[in-house]
């Protein structure tokens, strides 16, 4: 197997030298060379040719979103971020990621090669990962100017790597009165707060970080905390968010497959749909919903950035239809309408 080649770009002497150790350990990846401002990467991109480059956000010269449009914009690569944990760090983060950044890790506050292992994980899946110079993905659907949702109907969304740029895709495209949508994106618990804040603002229904006992309503989108719990839907004449202490599941908390679940015990009219990520998370949990009567979606191959999660959903026979990303919004939409009042194209 030909080792994942990858550039590392920071600033710090000592960082540099510290991931640089990290991605060594593992005999899968190779580590071909660093940089310590944007110069000298742009220099050492042309003349090493890596697979994946681990980025800084804050470098001389130029700092790391300047210099990542660039790269998106002259030579699409799989670039994964290596943030601060600051409150600006994590803005600046979420937006390199809607630029076209595949995945952000956090710098670990100890200074150990233990502490690096996630960036491991990052790269190998970056380097998988499906790249496209911006401006290249046909434009998304723009929100209907008449929509009325189903009073009773639950909309369940899971997404990963790549869950960024897909639900800035998928929720822009909704109107403010929007069906009651709950949402697991696998997320550190330091970036879902602002996640859900960006969403907020940029589109047009409400986007919040889930609460323990908020109620469901249609026009309401909630974005399921990062680390601690898993974001789960416990019935009721109005089902409510329920943030639930238990282990990961498939590896993550929160899992999609928990999200899922959930909305199934609901027995209500319920649509699933299942964003790019790697990994099986959801599949299992979609399958139940399709079985028990929902409508389900999941992003075609060409559209993601890493195609696990939709893949292991449609392989499973989870998915009643895939579709690219710029279509899934009216499709949803449709999906969730009241049925008095479809205007969905």
């Amino acid at each position: 197997m030909t080792p994942v080649r990858v550039l590392v770009v920071d600033d710090s002497l000592t960082m540099r030298g510290l991931i640089s150790a990290a991605l060594r350990a593992d005999p899968e990846i190779e580590v071909v060379g660093t940089a310590a401002d944007p110069i000298e990467a742009r220099a050492a991109i042309k003349a090493l040719n890596p697979d994946v480059v681990t980025l800084d956000v804050e470098m001389p010269n130029m700092n790391g979103l300047e210099f990542l449009e660039k790269i998106m914009r002259l030579r699409p690569m799989p670039v994964v971020m290596v943030s601060t944990l600051t409150a600006a760090g994590t803005d600046v983060t979420l937006a390199a990621l809607e630029i076209g950044a595949v995945d952000a890790v956090a710098k670990p506050a100890l200074a150990s090669i233990g502490a690096f292992q996630e960036l491991i994980g990052k790269v190998k899946t970056a380097a998988r990962s499906r790249v496209r110079a911006r401006g290249d993905a046909p434009a998304a659907a723009k929100a209907p100017q008449a929509y009325r949702p189903a009073s009773d109907h639950v909309l369940a969304i899971g997404s990963s790597t790549g869950g960024v740029e897909a639900l800035l895709t998928v929720l822009g495209g909704f109107p403010a009165d929007c069906p009651a949508t709950v949402v697991t994106q696998h997320m550190p618990a330091t970036f879902t707060a602002s996640f859900a804040a960006r969403l907020d603002r940029v589109c047009a229904p409400s986007v919040s970080e889930a609460v323990d006992g908020a109620p469901l309503r249609p026009g309401h989108v909630y974005l399921a905390p990062g680390g601690a719990t898993h974001l789960e839907v416990s019935p009721g004449v109005v089902p409510r968010c329920r943030l639930t202490a238990r282990e990961p599941v498939n590896g993550h908390r929160p899992s999609v497959d928990v999200m899922f679940d959930s909305v199934v015990r609901l027995k209500r009219p319920m649509t699933g749909v299942i964003l790019t990520g790697m990994g099986r998370d959801g599949a299992r949990g979609l399958l139940a919903m399709r079985q028990a009567g929902g409508r389900t979606l999941g992003q075609d191959e060409a559209s993601c950035v890493v195609y696990g999660m939709p893949k292991a959903a449609f392989e499973l026979g989870a998915v009643e239809r895939q579709l690219p990303l710029h279509r899934l919004a009216p499709a949803i939409l449709e999906l969730c309408a009241d049925p008095a009042a479809r205007s969905v194209a």
